[in-house]
């Protein structure tokens, strides 16, 4: 009686064994094992018509020797051909009787004159088949067996005595030795053939089984992946394969998602951080008002301050929603041609008043025009971004000047300060989101400005670099082509807006 169990059990070993087949290592062992039948069966046959070849080949050279014999031998006496030799020489007698022994001799008009009896045995020529061969010319090679079965290679042709007699001279020898020698060939390479199949079956497996450790470890890495282990890596070979290169690109791989994963993490504390600021400010100044505030002038200071709190949560919702959209492709760059040296004019002019109002001198070096093929929307943003910096960080009595430098294929717009500069130790950081400078200044932003800026020239293909010096200054250059081009980047939805306010730098 089959129990449940037994089933289930049953069932589960046919699923693992159909599972085993379907692996990698199997596949590659049986197209080994399919590769090498193939490959051997067709070597055997290929050496079965070489030796079948060579021994045709040397019964024709013996056949050629003693048909030279037989004419050496066959001779026209006064009762017709006979042969003539030294009975008492034993290499001539030998060869006569070695010739005699398959032997046919015939007229042109296929008349028997003389005849072995095994070649009795084999079968007369007709005379259609002796008048056919000696008008061919050539000499026939046929194989014939006789009454026993045994094959003889016979060869016929026309034979020219002395005195210029034509006759039909045929003589073969045995062949049934070369074709035992073929079939023992045959039946013992063909039945070798299975051992050495399960031979190079077990070595395709093993080598299998050695090339694909490597894979193996690979997956294996794979499964012990968790969001808290993302570092793993996978020791390099060293062998220079296509295997060295997958775990390359397996371990680049995780260096990314680690890398990935880490931003996402310092981005959600940077945002709880700047969410929790502004709302517990709200918060403060609403308790404030709820249990302190006693006069209609106290509440209106209560819900002022709670108002600037909010507007703020407001700008770094919007910001990083703009953001985000930015760098997921959700928002389309709406590109014509501009004038660039125009627009940096009018929002030089705009920044003159917060830059008077900082003691800050914002002086310009721009071409007549300059054109060129952008969002006008987003290089205002960039530009004010820079600008709303440069002015910020620069003290008074220091001096901010935009400049533009058309090349041959783009253009370099710069935004260069007397101010504060920026350490090296912080460069390579200051266009990460949230990222801030430490500095002294209590109105510090959202450290989301230069993320903007990098952005916008990235989707321009564009770049943006800088050099700073401590208490020396600090030197924006964005490089923007000029020009229209057919790939631009896909970032989805218009932005309308106009540029911010003057942003902040990441101070």
């Amino acid at each position: 009686m089959i129990t449940p169990a037994r089933a289930f059990g049953a069932r589960a070993f046919g699923l693992r064994a159909f599972g085993w087949t379907r692996g990698l290592r199997f596949r590659l062992a049986l197209s080994y094992v399919l590769f090498f039948t193939v490959l051997l069966v067709l070597l055997g046959i290929l050496f079965r018509q070489i030796l079948s070849g060579t021994f045709q080949n040397q019964m024709e050279s013996v056949l050629d020797e003693e048909w030279g014999a037989a004419k050496g031998y066959l001779r026209t006496g006064p009762e017709g051909p006979n042969w003539f030799y030294d009975e008492k020489d034993p290499d001539e007698s030998f060869t006569v009787r070695r010739v005699q022994r398959v032997y046919m001799l015939a007229d042109t008009q296929g008349h028997k004159l003389q005849n072995s009896d095994i070649y009795e045995s084999i079968g007369i020529d007709s005379p259609a088949e002796i008048r056919e061969i000696l008008q061919s010319g050539k000499p026939a090679i046929r194989v014939r067996s006789d009454s026993s079965g045994v094959p003889y290679m016979i060869r016929s042709g026309l034979w020219v005595d002395h005195d210029g007699h034509k006759y039909y001279l045929s003589i073969g020898r045995a062949v049934d030795y070369n074709d035992k020698v073929i079939s023992n060939f045959t039946r013992n390479y063909f039945a070798l053939l299975p051992m050495v199949l399960v031979v190079s079956g077990l070595l395709g497996w093993f080598l299998a089984g050695r090339a694909l450790e490597p894979v193996n470890s690979v997956a294996e890495a794979a499964q012990r992946i968790t969001h808290s282990n993302l570092d793993v890596q996978i020791p390099a070979r060293n062998a220079g394969d296509e295997l060295d290169r997958m775990i390359e690109a397996f371990n680049h791989m995780m260096s990314r998602l680690n890398l990935s994963f880490e931003q996402i993490r310092q981005f959600s504390t940077d945002v709880s951080h700047e969410l929790r600021t502004p709302l517990t400010v709200v918060r403060g100044q609403l308790e404030v008002a709820m249990f302190t505030a006693q006069t209609v002038e106290q509440y209106r200071e209560a819900m002022a301050d709670a108002l600037e709190g909010v507007e703020r949560l407001s700008n770094i919702v919007r910001a990083l929603l703009m953001l985000s959209q930015a760098e997921s492709g959700q928002l389309v760059l709406q590109k014509n041609e501009i004038d660039l040296g125009g627009l940096l004019r009018d929002l030089v002019d705009q920044h003159q008043i917060p830059a008077e109002a900082e003691g800050v001198r914002l002086t310009a070096d721009l071409p007549d025009e300059c054109l060129l093929h952008a969002d006008r929307t987003q290089i205002e943003r960039l530009v004010s971004n820079l600008l709303g910096n440069a002015i910020k960080y620069t003290p008074a009595g220091g001096q901010v000047k935009v400049s533009l430098v058309p090349q041959s294929d783009h253009v370099n717009l710069i935004v260069e300060d007397s101010g504060v500069g920026i350490s090296p130790s912080h460069l390579p950081h200051i266009f990460d989101r949230f990222y801030r400078v430490p500095s002294a200044d209590p109105e510090k932003g959202l450290g989301l400005g230069l993320s903007f800026v990098a952005w916008i020239a990235k989707a321009h293909e564009g770049a943006v670099t800088v050099e700073s010096k401590p208490n020396e200054g600090t030197r924006f250059t964005v490089l923007l082509p000029l020009g229209r081009w057919s790939a631009a980047p896909s970032i989805a939805a218009s932005v309308d807006s106009p540029a911010p306010p003057v942003p902040e730098r990441v101070h």
